[in-house]
């Protein structure tokens, strides 16, 4: 079971959502670049010796 903590974190994203009507504009650039860098990593993780078998525990480890 999760804490108290997350509760309040989850509670205050729920409000701001709710009172920011541009949250989605705001968040886009950082969610963009999480998903450039994660394709960057694993780019460059396939390019080393045995990269692309890390790379395939790291997909079943899901």
């Amino acid at each position: 079971m999760r804490d108290k903590t997350h509760n309040e974190q989850v509670e205050r994203w729920a409000n701001y959502v709710k009172n920011n009507s541009d949250w989605k504009k705001k968040l886009k650039p950082f969610l963009d670049s999480q998903i450039i860098m994660s394709r960057r990593f694993y780019k460059n993780l396939a390019q080393t010796p045995e990269g692309v078998e890390k790379i395939k525990i790291l997909r079943n480890l899901r």
